[in-house]
């Protein structure tokens, strides 16, 4: 989990601002008791949920990158995760699966956390995290292969639209050793059944 922290920005002005106007707009009074504070309160938390976009992820697998001779699989798991579809600003959240095969080199496991963290605290949608996810460790790591699945639940077809509470989307992708069925399999059952 990112680290909690007061959030400072020379944008938070200007956004207390624009969601006083947005509450205006929707036919509130922003004056009274009870939204005095929202147009604040909403602008740190969305500088919040999007605080991906000031951290590095690269650096933060590097920070904690160790030669080690371990060549067999590593899997980090049911990492829990929220972010906010760019489509809606609805969040959507679920679980991240992260596993690689190791090249000479590993990271800590709590920066796997922190990639999906970092990559979750932004505008997104599944798809591409679940693409940018695999890129980084596999950019910076170089190992034989990565494979990232997502799960997660999508407020904005929950809320509205569609409205299906119960739907589940799930995306994926790998790269080198992981493109072999067997090796994906592997994957899959362990994260599937190999439960703690």
């Amino acid at each position: 989990m990112l680290e909690k922290e007061e959030i400072v920005s020379p944008n938070l002005e200007e956004l207390k601002s624009h969601y006083h106007s947005i509450i205006t707009l929707l036919g509130e009074d922003a004056g009274r008791e009870g939204l005095l504070k929202t147009p604040e309160r909403v602008a740190k938390a969305m500088l919040s949920l999007t605080k991906g976009y000031h951290m590095d992820p690269h650096e933060v697998l590097r920070s904690a990158k160790f030669q080690e001779e371990y060549s067999q699989m590593v899997i980090v798991k049911d990492i829990d995760f929220f972010s906010l579809c760019e489509h809606h600003m609805l969040p959507f959240y679920g679980k991240a699966h992260v596993a690689y095969i190791p090249n000479g080199y590993i990271t800590g496991l709590s920066k796997i956390a922190r990639v999906v963290d970092i990559f979750s605290h932004r505008l997104q949608v599944q798809e591409r995290m679940t693409l940018q996810i695999k890129d980084c460790i596999q950019e910076t790591l170089n190992p034989l292969g990565v494979m990232v699945v997502v799960e997660a639940k999508h407020m904005c077809m929950q809320m509205r639209g569609v409205e299906k509470q119960n739907s589940i989307t799930t995306t994926s992708d790998f790269t080198g050793a992981f493109n072999q069925a067997k090796t994906r399999e592997e994957f899959m059952n362990l994260i599937q059944h190999g439960r703690v």
